[in-house]
């Protein structure tokens, strides 16, 4: 006698039949997309947005530290 056992996954909503017996994949059926709503994907586009920009941002910051302490370094070596 076949014993088998349907799963569900949570994130994807996609359902596989598993033989428990044999302990393999009988059947695969993919979840429908849950579709997102306008504010949603206008919000995950801001926050995307905001993130390019602190990013950006500390780049920046990380090359001003850098050339000041290569000037630094340059103006030291030729005094002594």
């Amino acid at each position: 006698m076949e014993n088998i056992i349907e799963v569900t996954c949570p994130k994807c909503n996609s359902s596989l039949w598993i033989d428990v017996d044999k302990r393999e994949v009988v059947q695969h059926k993919r979840g429908k997309k849950q579709l997102s709503s306008f504010e949603d994907l206008l919000a995950k586009e801001k926050k995307k947005k905001e993130s390019t920009e602190e990013t950006f941002s500390s780049a920046r910051k990380l090359e001003k530290a850098k050339k000041k302490k290569a000037e630094e370094f340059f103006n030291n070596s030729f005094k002594e």
